[in-house]
Formats: structure tokens, sequence, C-alpha cells
């Protein structure tokens, strides 16, 4: 008889290990990401808003070279490069080793994650639609993506003892959702093309792809091969960030016979301090400082800030929880006992939580229309309020059995190192 397949069953102990380490680093860069983001909003509606207005809008960089950039896009265009980097690096981990390497325990996530982006989608042109703001229907991708980093901060105050499992499964949401947005960015929000410095950032990207395989490591090489790879795309019309997810899914995440550690989990051990610490709270700082004085109430009634709102709030956990229910009951697959499809729609709500690149969407889709700009600004700061909102509401709903189940996970009787449920369950899922 076919053993019956479990619908966030537990993690691999390697995989658990891993992914507690990447969600603590992402839960400090989210807290300094609220942080920046909270200090941008203070400042721009001080006395002294235009001064922070003026530090954004500062330019430097090399004319010749066509990066002489304000402030405000070289974090779009080079902060979230480095973003993105690690983005395609844990791409590539999920697709070849984690949680996507098998389709029976990917199906669920990228399921998820691609009606997790389509559902906010299709409400974001349905508002504007009904709004008879034709102008406004370019915005459609605002409202795809998730911030890991605001969620995980949410988590870390309300939710600390979400189990693994779904931890897990929010961060792989993220993950595909990632790759989602830049697909999304590279095709529908640039502006211009021009072939050459594509074709020589496609050049570069296969020199990273053979000085990997034939295991050269220098690391300084491949830096300077990065910054170029990221200036060539950026020549080429195509929004820089795509070069970062592109080199990361070009990097091997397989060690050799003798290697402790591939290529990727050291670059990624190094890099996502830096671009959870830094990179993501640099750019929040620097795009989240929306000036309310003088607006008065119009802007939040605006068909952009309404449709990214009902996108996020209500597209989001729709598109998520459908995704997974829908794959669950039509796989015949079982929910893990000690969960909730509450617990699932709890994540949904979380996945609302749009920020970062929700915010960049913005700017590309509405460059040189300001007013626009400005309602997809406001309407992601006040649907990802609103979500962690909600999400703290249902998660708090649940905090006992959460933390029964904590409790249960994280018990160590013999101090080994290992939780029990691992030792006591050789040979089971948790153990491979």
């Amino acid at each position: 008889m076919t053993e019956q397949r479990i619908v966030f069953d537990r993690l691999p102990l390697s995989e658990r290990s891993r992914l507690l380490q990447a969600l603590r680093q992402e839960t400090v860069g989210g807290a300094l990401l609220l942080g920046a983001a909270v200090l941008a909003l203070v400042w721009a509606n001080s006395p002294w808003r235009d001064s922070y207005h003026r530090l954004t809008e500062a330019e430097l960089g090399p004319e010749a070279l066509h990066l002489h950039l304000s402030l405000a896009l070289w974090a779009a265009d080079g902060l979230l490069a480095v973003f993105f980097f690690v983005a395609g690096l844990e791409l590539k981990h999920e697709l070849v080793v984690g949680t996507l390497s098998k389709p029976s325990r990917a199906v669920v996530p990228v399921v998820a994650a691609l009606a997790g982006m389509a559902v906010p989608a299709l409400l974001y042109a349905l508002v504007v639609k009904v709004a008879d703001d034709p102008d406004a229907a370019i915005g459609w991708g605002i409202p795809m993506a998730t911030d890991i980093a605001f969620a995980l901060a949410v988590l870390a105050v309300m939710g600390s003892k979400l189990p693994v499992a779904l931890r897990a499964f929010l961060l792989t949401l993220a993950v595909v959702d990632d790759l989602g947005a830049i697909l999304v960015i590279a095709i529908f929000y640039n502006h211009g093309f021009s072939p050459v410095p594509f074709v020589l950032a496609l050049a570069g990207l296969g020199l990273w792809w053979f000085l990997q395989h034939r295991r050269f490591d220098v690391w300084w090489v491949y830096l300077v091969l990065g910054v170029a790879v990221w200036a060539f795309m950026h020549a080429s019309g195509v929004h820089a960030t795509v070069a970062g997810v592109a080199l990361g899914l070009l990097t091997r995440v397989k060690p050799d016979p003798g290697e402790t550690h591939p290529p990727a989990e050291r670059y990624e051990h190094a890099v996502r301090p830096f671009s959870a610490g830094v990179c993501v709270p640099l750019f929040a700082f620097l795009s989240a400082g929306v000036t309310f004085v003088g607006l008065g109430g119009s802007a939040i009634g605006e068909p952009v800030a309404v449709a990214v709102i009902v996108g996020l709030v209500v597209g989001k956990p729709l598109g998520v929880f459908g995704g997974a229910w829908t794959v669950a009951r039509f796989t015949r697959a079982s929910l893990s006992s000690s969960l909730r499809w509450a617990d699932v729609f709890a994540v949904g709500i979380l996945a609302g939580i749009g920020f970062t690149v929700s915010l960049l969407i913005g700017e590309l889709a509405f460059e040189g229309d300001p007013v626009r700009e400005t309602s997809a600004k406001i309407g992601v700061l006040i649907a990802s309020v609103l979500a962690a909102v909600l999400a703290s509401v249902a998660l708090t709903l649940r905090r006992r059995a959460y933390a029964a189940l904590a409790e249960e996970e994280e018990r160590d009787s013999d101090h080994d190192g290992v939780p029990d449920v691992y030792g006591h369950d050789a040979g089971g899922p948790g153990t491979r």
C-alpha cells in the first residue's frame, strides 16, 4: 500500500538546522528594516522633510558608465541586487538539494506561491478596472511579492513558536515569490533595451558558470565579475537586480569530494548578513519615506492604493491558502496531525506583507508618474501594516498550541544536540 503523503510534515534534520540559522539572520534584518522604514516616514513627514527628499535625490557615480544615479536608484538597482543574489542562492539550494528538489515536496509550496502571486494581481486588475483607471493597470505586479524579513520580524514577536515546517513553508513561498518578481521585473518593467551590454552581461554570466564548474575559487575574481555583470545588465535596460538572482542560480550548491562547504553555502553565509542588515534596511530608508503632509485623505482612496491593499491583504491569503488546500485536496494528501488549516491561512496572511519588492515594483511601474507612485507606496505601507496586525491576531489565537508543539520539537533529553523527535524516529522523514 502506498504511504499517504503528509503536508507540512517535519523537515529533515540538516534542512531544519540550515533553515533556523537563515531565519535568525533574516529576523534581525527585519527588525532593522522596520526601524529604517519608520525613521524614513518620520523624517519625510517632519518639518525637515525637504532634506530627506534632497538626500534620496542626491546623485553620484560615473556619468560615462551611465551610473550617475540618485541614492534612491543606487538602493533599488544596486543594494537590492545583493538581496536578489542571496535569493538566487537560496532558490538554487532549494531546487537542487532542498524542499523543491523532490516534486512530491515541492508541489504544495510552488502551487501556493504561484496562486499567491496570481490572485493578488487579478484582484488588483479588477479593482482598477472597476475604478475605470486604465493608467493604473501597469501596477498589477505590486501586490505579488512577500517580504520575508518583515514577515519574520512579525513572527519573532507574535509567532516565534510557529512550527518549523510552517516557517519553512513561508520561506519557500518567499523564495518562489522572489523568482516570480524578478521575472516580472525583467519582462514587464524594463525601460528600453540595449543588446550589446545585454550580450556582455550574458557572457559574464557564462564565465561565472564556467569558473564555478571548473572549481575556481578566488573570491575577488567573482566579486569583480559580479560587479561587471551587474553594470552590463544595468546598461542593457533590463533591471540590474536580474543580475543578482542569475548569479545566484549559476552558483554551485553541491560540495565536491573533500570540500566541506560548497560555494553557494559559503557565499550565502558571507553575504546574507550584509543583505539583511545593510542592503534591505537602506533600501527601505530611501524608498519608504512617503510625505503625507498636504495629501489629504484622497491619496488613500486612489484606485492604485486601494488595489494594492486589496491585493496584498485579501488576495495573498486567499491565493496561498487556496493553492495549498487545492493541492492537498486533489492529491489526497493529509495535513500534519499537529496542525490546522487555520495555521496555513495565518501564514498566507503573513505573506501579504509585501514591503521591499512591492515598493521596488511600484517605483518601476509608475516611474514618471509621482501621484500614482506615491499612492502605490501608501498602499504598500498600509497593506503591510494591516497584514502584520491580522497575522498577529491569527497567530495569537494559536499561541498555546504552537508553544506545545515547539516544546516537543525542541526537547533534547540526552543533550546530544539532536531533538528527541529525530532520534526516536530513525529512518523517518526527519532523519533523511
